[in-house]
């Protein structure tokens, strides 16, 4: 057992890695409350497993497929479809462990120091296991895992191709550049990337500009492979509307250009400090300190050091400077490439100090705050130490799903009894696709939304509850309601049952509506 651990790290921890992978994955996954992308995706995910015509219907919203496409096929295998939406970003997780173990070693290997690169390796992918941002990501039903993964596997790749010049390097990278942008626009921004290559392109060897040549036509040929993955898209008729979402996030260029300069330095400006704020955050200080030390603590490597910056900066500086609306998760997947340089400079720290106390002290000093967050991720996910706007998303604000499966237990009760009928405040969200998702199979339940509320209720409403229970569902602010998660004073209705979405002041609270001629 010592000599394997000597000379093949990765067999003696890769099975105690996987374990405490899936413990901490899966261990509490469906505390966490639906919260609103994931009731769409889930939703949507639902329609396209039963209906073909619909495997399209992400690009309703603007959203690539990928990920419900992977989504309504686990759907298969579990009773709840939320839990199958979050089984898919586990899965994701877990390749994106295993990429960055190769990422790094491909990056860090030479022939002096192949078992330190394999070390190297593992440390990597130890890192991923207990990384705070990982963590919450690859446990929830939205796409920022699959991202993350397809960034990491796409960027090994480029680096075997820039090395060794194959044309079988070459498809592969393209099919997966291929499902990178069929899961996320950000995955061209790989492509765009590719020039910054060079360098680690070896331009001492002979026959230079025939490997130069060669390198370029292999590049172009993994870019086509992924253009013509991508252009399957085609074929759905709302293929436009992708451009159309993505401006919701980002200033297009042209529309980016009219801003006067000053807009300019002060969107710049704005996006920046959140987007580091975020940063230091999720990623943690002592891993931000070993990024910056890797490049003065060995010489070692330079060009490899470069390239993994560059991976994380050029794709950084997109939302920084075009940014319109952003979210902590945008940058999960450009955060990967530093987690070698991490790896990198806790091998060197450990290569240079032999005392056991000291390499304790280190692992200690880097640990103990990602440690932290993922015990409260884990266990209070309400007051984990994450960026605010995540927990206000994920389960104290009114996007967070806190109360929706109280209800729906509720609601399936009240239909033994006969037909009900159930109105929800908002007609796309969280509302009512949580409620389809476990109730659309249940012909005694009749689940509709509405958007706005105005000072009356609904007529169709106000009918249904002469004919059937009707219910009403507040869960977001409105102008008449007071406070988020109340109805409208002036309404006929009874409360029935109000639920508080984790430490917030937000309320998901259920009404019957009182019948009234």
């Amino acid at each position: 057992m010592l000599r394997s651990m000597k000379l093949f790290p990765e067999i003696v921890f890769a099975p105690i890695l996987i374990v405490l992978f899936l413990i901490t994955r899966f261990y509490n996954l469906m505390s966490l409350p639906i919260f609103t992308d994931e009731a769409i995706y889930t939703r949507w995910a639902q329609i396209a497993r039963f209906d073909p015509n619909w495997r399209f219907i992400s690009l309703t919203d603007g959203k690539q497929p990928s990920f419900i496409w992977a989504d309504m096929i686990i759907m298969k295998f579990f009773s709840d479809p939320l839990m199958a939406g979050r089984v898919v970003s586990i899965f994701a997780g877990l390749v994106t462990i295993i990429g960055i173990y190769f990422l790094t070693y491909e990056l860090f290997k030479n022939h002096k120091n192949i078992k330190a690169a394999r070390i190297m390796g593992v440390i990597s992918a130890t890192i991923l296991v207990f990384f705070p941002f990982s963590l919450v990501y690859d446990r929830m039903a939205l796409y920022d895992s699959l991202v993350a993964a397809f960034f990491v596997w796409t960027l090994f790749f480029q680096v075997l191709l820039v090395r060794r010049i194959r044309f079988d390097i070459a498809m592969i990278l393209g099919f997966v550049l291929g499902g990178a942008v069929l899961t996320k626009s950000s995955g061209f921004l790989s492509m765009a990337m590719t020039p910054f290559l060079l360098v680690l392109f070896d331009f001492r060897k002979k026959d230079l500009k025939g490997r130069l040549i060669k390198f370029l036509v292999y590049s172009l040929v993994g870019v086509g492979i992924a253009y013509g993955m991508y252009s399957i898209l085609r074929l759905s008729p709302f293929y436009h509307i992708i451009s159309e979402k993505n401006s919701v996030f980002i200033y297009p260029v042209s529309e980016w250009m009219k801003f006067l300069f000053w807009d300019k330095i002060h969107n710049f400006q704005s996006n920046t400090m959140g987007l580091w704020d975020w940063f230091f955050t999720y990623f943690t200080i002592p891993y931000a300190v070993l990024v910056v030390a890797s490049f003065f603590l060995t010489i070692r490597f330079a060009r490899e050091k470069v390239i993994l910056l560059l991976w994380f900066i050029l794709p950084f500086l997109v939302p920084a400077i075009f940014g319109k609306t952003l979210y902590p998760r945008y940058i999960l997947f450009m955060v990967m490439p530093l987690i070698p340089l991490v790896s990198l400079s806790l091998y060197t720290l450990f290569e240079k100090f032999k005392n056991k106390i000291i390499r304790v002290a280190i692992i200690f000093v880097v640990l103990l705050i990602p440690l932290r967050m993922d015990y409260y991720i884990l266990t209070d996910f309400a007051r984990a130490p994450i960026p605010r706007l995540d927990l206000e998303q994920y389960v104290n604000g009114w996007p967070a799903g806190g109360g929706v499966r109280e209800s729906v237990e509720f609601f399936k009760e009240q239909a033994e009894n006969g037909p009900i009928y159930i109105a929800t405040q908002g007609t796309f969200g969280l509302m009512p696709a949580s409620y389809e998702i476990y109730l659309i199979q249940n012909h005694r339940i009749t689940i509709k939304g509405f958007w706005p509320t105005n000072e009356k209720i609904d007529e169709e409403v106000a009918l249904a509850a002469l004919k059937m229970p009707t219910y009403f569902v507040f869960y977001q602010d409105c102008a008449l309601c007071g406070f988020p998660g109340k109805a409208p004073l002036t309404w006929p209705l009874k409360e029935i049952s109000t639920y508080k979405k984790g430490i917030g002041n937000t309320k998901l609270t259920v009404y019957q509506v009182i019948p009234s001629k």
